[in-house]
């Protein structure tokens, strides 16, 4: 592959890349169930690890950080829910794994494909993490709240993200 091919490649791979997890970070603003919340505090860091990979290797060959591809806004949850009705969170979940399903849908192929090893190595990473991360929202959009560990001592479910991080 071509050093412009390469560039060209990995930007478009980096601004799909980026579009998600400006959604996820969009998403866990919304769901403030406190379960369903760490998943995405979860997520989103090893994301952040990944995209810290693919500006290295853009930067190895001059390319800079591109700006992130489009993607779906994240709907308002209705007023009145409680934090903890886990299925007020349910569509958006749900579309964030489709969203990350199309995602590896579209790059399997053609990262199968890629002549440059080390990035190919990289990429599948990306995508086996991403086929995880899918997972992990599948299986909160089913309801399971214990998708990151399960709580000890049979503590109940009390409490809610607030929508700030720091508050005073």
């Amino acid at each position: 592959m071509q050093k412009d091919d390469l560039r060209s490649f990995l930007t478009e791979f980096t601004a799909d890349r980026l579009a998600l997890i400006q959604r996820h970070e969009a998403s866990a603003r919304v769901v403030s169930h406190y379960d369903f919340n760490n998943t995405y505090q979860y997520v989103i860091a090893r994301e952040e690890t990944q995209l810290t990979w693919l500006q290295s290797a853009l930067e190895e060959i001059a390319a800079p950080m591109p700006p992130a591809a489009p993607i779906a806004p994240v709907p308002e949850v209705p007023k009145g829910r409680k934090a903890n009705d886990v299925s007020a969170f349910h569509g958006i979940l749900t579309e964030d794994a489709k969203l990350l399903g199309a995602f590896v849908s579209k790059w399997r192929p053609r990262v199968k494909d890629l002549s440059h090893a080390r990035h190919r190595t990289m990429l599948d990473v990306v995508l086996g993490e991403s086929m995880e991360h899918k997972r992990l929202f599948e299986q909160a959009a089913s309801g399971f709240e214990d998708v990151i560990g399960r709580r000890t001592g049979g503590v109940a479910r009390v409490g809610e993200v607030l929508p700030a991080r720091w508050q005073e």
